[in-house]
């Protein structure tokens, strides 16, 4: 993460000398981790938020050694958008992209298949009802 922060960096500068209209200002990865777990502890319920905080922290930790600036980009930029969502609470009742889910991987949509067996599950057994 250390090479594509510099990356990162760079590309503010640019945007701040007005080469660029920068879209959204990426925040660098651990203000970014820092953000999504306070994120979790004010806007979700206890039992969203631990499942929440383990997911952030396996991606962050299974992403701490990518060089690739474009990944990283990517990266960074989704979570950031998950953490304005979180932060704006308009993620209840949102769909996921038709695009997005073309783009996974055959292991993230099984992922994606047990995520929903164990909210469909939990939702059965008189668990909190569906946000």
């Amino acid at each position: 993460m250390r090479a594509s922060t510099r990356f990162l960096m760079a590309s503010a500068a640019q945007a701040s000398r007005g080469l660029t209209p920068g879209p959204m200002a990426l925040l660098p990865p651990i203000p970014l981790y820092r953000r999504l777990l306070r994120a979790h502890r004010k806007f979700l319920p206890s039992e969203m938020r631990v499942l929440g905080d383990e997911y952030v922290k396996a991606e962050f930790r299974a992403h701490r050694n990518v060089d690739n600036p474009a990944h990283m980009i990517g990266f960074l930029t989704e979570w950031q958008m998950y953490a304005q969502k979180i932060e704006g609470d308009s993620w209840v009742g949102e769909k996921l992209d038709k695009a997005k889910i073309e783009k996974m991987s055959d292991e993230q949509i099984a992922q994606l298949y047990e995520l929903m067996q164990a909210i469909r599950k939990r939702d059965s057994e008189g668990g909190e009802p569906e946000l």
